[in-house]
């Protein structure tokens, strides 16, 4: 058969119309029987022109592997170069090499748009590093690999969906431009219209009171989670880290989910192993070439660690096991670990190693040490919260989460000390009617895919690089 867009059935069909039928390269490389007339458009990725015969390779973004194209050498022209853009009519026949199903022999090309290759910072037959193509953020989607990352992008985002939707989860928008802060989560990029920079800040706002762009939909969240027992949402967050480190991103996207009804922590924890277990195993299945690509150049090994992965339980252990395991540790940390400090990258990576390499839930964190809304153990005299970190090798947290503060008096007394009760009286009004216990999570979509591919810098999973502040598309 061909794709899933029904190719094949439109190519049985392809003699008696009067126009070839248009197939994109994955429908046309998956055919199991020649056919009539059919049109593939795409870019071309090689030029082999010998005496009797002309071959191509093109690609249109829908797979790895490239069409062969053979034609008459007369079909041969000075714009029919590496990177132009063509679209080809001809017929889909079995191809005599073993690599390849089918090839489409040509009856017609047609150079849509032309390429300088003199200038074209991506040549042929050279696999280009991921530090050269992040230059041209522009161009570099045309590359294999972030061809491939892209690919994969896309089928991990709808595995994410569908996972939460096959568990009765219920989408929510949450928005972009709010005022709230979300305590804690990070720096914010202040938003303010043209005229207002060049005005008195004296001056109304254009909302009335200080916007800013979202680093977290949580808070949002948790009001729906008042109507419906399982909500996710899924879209760009914003942190404004004035870092340009390999781990650090202004814009990402951002899954989280909240469940209303739920009193264990362990409950969160295992929407958290079920969703990446389930996400993982729908990609490595559904893009098995692209993700063989990384798998093979870029992090060897990495194929193998996530299969055996996929195989176990993750790793629990509390915060203060977390501590004590460093203070033993051999290896001189640049930060000290102390009981009440929070656990730095280089302390995750080292935890993550002492489990064994595979992926460990940290939980039941320092009272102090995190948000107003996360819930009280009332454990004295370490006094902690329902809290969750998951770590995974070589990137550190994954995850975040914890069980929210539903006792109105307690959430009263801690808003009060922190000053900011005026703030979140909207936040109160949540555990005034119909509070219920609940709780949730939040996982960078970036650091999953760097992950799960091995890929070293966070900036080369993404679709248009952000490598400085001076560039921007």
């Amino acid at each position: 058969m061909l794709g899933t867009r029904g190719g094949w059935q439109a190519l049985r069909r392809c003699a008696s119309l009067p126009r070839a039928v248009r197939l994109r390269v994955s429908e046309a490389l998956g055919a199991r029987e020649s056919g009539g007339e059919v049109k593939v458009q795409g870019w071309v990725r090689s030029v082999r022109s010998q005496k009797e015969v002309l071959f191509l390779h093109i690609n249109d973004g829908s797979s790895l592997e490239h069409l062969q194209v053979v034609a008459d050498p007369s079909l041969e022209n000075r714009d029919l170069t590496f990177g132009s853009a063509v679209e080809v009519q001809g017929k889909l026949v079995k191809s005599p090499h073993r690599r390849q199903n089918m090839e489409l022999q040509a009856e017609t090309i047609r150079v849509v748009g032309p390429c300088d290759t003199w200038t074209f910072p991506l040549k042929l037959k050279e696999r280009h590093p991921l530090e050269y193509v992040r230059q041209f953020p522009h161009l570099r989607c045309r590359s294999n690999t972030l061809a491939s990352l892209l690919r994969i992008r896309s089928e991990a985002t709808a595995a994410i969906h569908s996972f939460f939707q096959d568990n009765g989860y219920v989408h929510i928008h949450t928005p972009i431009i709010t005022s709230n802060d979300c305590e804690g989560a990070g720096e914010l990029f202040h938003i303010e219209t043209s005229n207002e920079a060049r005005e008195s800040a004296e001056k109304t706002q254009f909302f009335n009171v200080p916007a800013f762009l979202t680093v977290s939909g949580q808070l949002h969240l948790e009001v729906m989670a008042g109507a419906f027992t399982h909500v996710f949402t899924f879209g760009p967050t914003f942190r404004a880290e004035n870092s340009q480190s390999r781990r650090h991103l202004a814009e990402f996207y951002m899954v989280e989910a909240e469940l209303s009804f739920t009193e264990s922590l362990q409950d969160i924890m295992q929407v958290m192993e079920d969703l990446f277990k389930t996400a993982t195993s729908t990609v490595l299945s559904k893009c098995p070439r692209d993700v063989e690509l990384f798998h093979k150049y870029i992090a060897p090994a990495q194929k193998d660690r996530l299969e055996q992965i996929l195989k176990h339980k993750f790793v629990t252990i509390s915060y203060n096991e977390a501590v004590e395991i460093l203070k033993q540790a051999s290896q001189t940390f640049t930060f000290k670990p102390e009981w009440g400090c929070d656990l730095q990258t280089e302390h995750e990576k080292y935890l993550v190693k002492y489990c064994g390499e595979v992926p460990v839930f940290v939980i039941n964190y320092p009272y102090d040490l995190k948000p107003f809304y996360m819930r009280d153990n009332e454990d004295g005299p370490q006094h902690t919260v329902a809290a969750v970190d998951l770590l995974v090798p070589g990137v550190g947290e994954l995850c975040g989460g914890s069980l929210r503060e539903e006792r109105l008096p307690l959430l009263e007394s801690r808003l009060q000390r922190l000053g900011i009760t005026d703030t979140y009286q909207w936040y109160l009004d949540l555990r005034k009617y119909g509070s219920v216990p609940h709780g949730g999570f939040g996982m960078g979509f970036e650091r999953y895919l760097q992950y799960i591919l091995g890929v070293d810098n966070i900036k080369d999973v993404i679709p248009f690089p952000r490598f400085s502040h001076s560039c921007l598309l």
